[in-house]
């Protein structure tokens, strides 16, 4: 076996494709894929598969064409934009004498780069040890040789390769048994949060079209945020302040299209903030030419990971990059599949359709932040309540909760038992939860009452 280049640096790009040529945007978001990864771009080829050959993908006369582009570019990596079989991938790198990694092997390589958090390492690593399981023997010369036989060297007998696959082995379940217990801590910390009957809101979208500028936008936090793909793998949780109360808002990783399996399983947990929230906020490029598509990647990915009933607010960020866009919120008719009524009404041609709300915003100079609070709190169900409440001086504690929460707008004091009289405004569930408690009784004027006490 050749001896493997440690460099990896420049990169031969290949593209696969069936029939006609691939789409540009296909080729783009691949080459955008390796410079994430850190690679310098030296030339792209494209490779008709209409047939794929079981032991190297592609045919013979294509194999030639590229070993000589990448000798002739200096490309000491090759990457393919299609999943490879591990013989296909070791035979391709016998033939070619440089590394070959697939589509898979580049996204994972590129979340191991930006993983920061402790569970997201472990994540990261454990999906890497599952697709490396099946490619021991790449690049490799001595996995076939017995361990007995010489002197200070007899065992058990069993080949390198066995004792590599069997420690690899250990060591998932390690990760494994790691993560299990992290997603203990994690959902103990989401059964708090449910608790707080704070509702939940998760963003999710394609990769870079800007969650984590927004999420910075709603919470004044500084979550790591940058234009590349997969800027953010850790999720992070805050609470965001709104005009009729409250929620917590959680930035998720990026989507992409043909996500491995392998990561959409290693991070179930991360993934969880989107499965188990109350509402999505679905943030969309707006300048993207194939938006409409990226929309259908992402749920298609929702899909997989259980949370594609969840309701969605679609957010078109980024209209400070086309011309004549300003801030709105409206409605769009989308096509729904066939037997999904829902929600659904049915225009001329008979097909069913349904009223998707969009938001169209700029998280990043923050124009139509407050159309997209304004949505978040009709959705929610949030709202305030205002007016004058008495307290005894007994309240003193319900009266310097009412402080924190900022809900006095005046106050005065009452002649006549010494306590005090009190504009307030404050979000209902606030209300609420302090009309509940030692001498809420005051603020029960404030309640209105349900609405099925009203209709009965």
């Amino acid at each position: 076996m050749f001896e493997r280049s440690r460099k990896g640096e420049i990169a031969l790009l290949i593209q696969t494709h069936a029939g006609g040529p691939p789409e540009p945007d296909v080729l783009e978001e691949f080459a955008d894929l390796a410079r994430s990864a850190g690679a310098t771009v030296a030339a792209m080829l494209h490779a008709r598969i209409d047939r794929p050959n079981a032991a190297i993908l592609i045919g013979s006369g294509k194999l030639e064409e590229i070993k000589a582009a990448a000798d002739a570019t200096g490309a000491d990596l090759i990457l393919v934009n299609h999943t490879l079989s591990p013989g296909q991938e070791r035979n391709l790198e016998k033939a070619l004498g440089r590394r070959v990694v697939d589509r898979t092997g580049l996204i994972l390589d590129i979340f191991a780069q930006r993983a920061r958090s402790h569970e997201g390492k472990l994540q990261v690593e454990l999906a890497q040890l599952r697709h490396m399981a099946t490619r021991l023997v790449r690049g490799w010369s001595h996995l076939e040789r017995q361990r007995g036989g010489a002197i200070g060297l007899r065992g058990p007998g069993e080949t390198q390769l066995e004792t590599d696959r069997r420690l690899l082995q250990k060591r998932v379940e390690q990760l494994q048994k790691r993560l299990d217990k992290v997603e203990v801590q994690h959902t103990q910390m989401r059964r708090a949060r449910v608790r707080s009957e704070l509702p939940r809101v998760a963003l999710v979208g394609y990769t870079n079209a800007g969650k984590s500028t927004l999420f910075n936008a709603l919470t004044g936090a500084d979550a790591y945020a940058d234009d590349r793909l997969f800027a953010t793998l850790d999720p992070t949780v805050r609470r965001i302040a709104l005009p009729g109360g409250a929620a917590m808002l959680a930035d998720t990783v990026g989507f992409v299209r043909d996500l491995p399996h392998d990561l959409v399983a290693a991070f179930r947990s991360t993934l969880s903030e989107a499965r188990e929230a109350d509402l999505l906020l679905h943030v969309i490029d707006a300048a993207d030419p194939l938006r409409d598509e990226r929309i259908a990647q992402v749920e298609a990915v929702l899909e997989e990971i259980g949370a594609g009933e969840i309701p969605q607010l679609l957010v078109y960020n980024k209209i400070d990059r086309i011309e004549g866009v300003v801030p709105r919120h409206d409605l769009a008719l989308q096509p729904v599949d066939e037997g999904d009524s829902g929600g659904a009404a049915v225009d001329g041609h008979g097909l069913e359709e349904v009223a998707r709300e969009r938001v169209w915003l700029s998280a990043r100079d923050g124009s139509g932040l407050d159309l997209l609070r304004a949505a978040l709190v009709a959705r929610l169900g949030l709202r305030r309540v205002a007016g004058t409440v008495r307290l005894p001086a007994r309240s003193g504690r319900l009266r310097a909760r009412l402080y924190e929460l900022e809900a006095v707008r005046a106050e005065t004091h009452d002649d006549d038992g010494g306590g005090w009289v009190i504009e307030v405004d404050l979000a209902l569930s606030d209300a609420e939860k302090l009309a509940a408690g030692p001498g809420g009784d005051a603020l029960e004027g404030l309640i209105p009452p349900d609405e099925d006490e009203l209709s009965g």
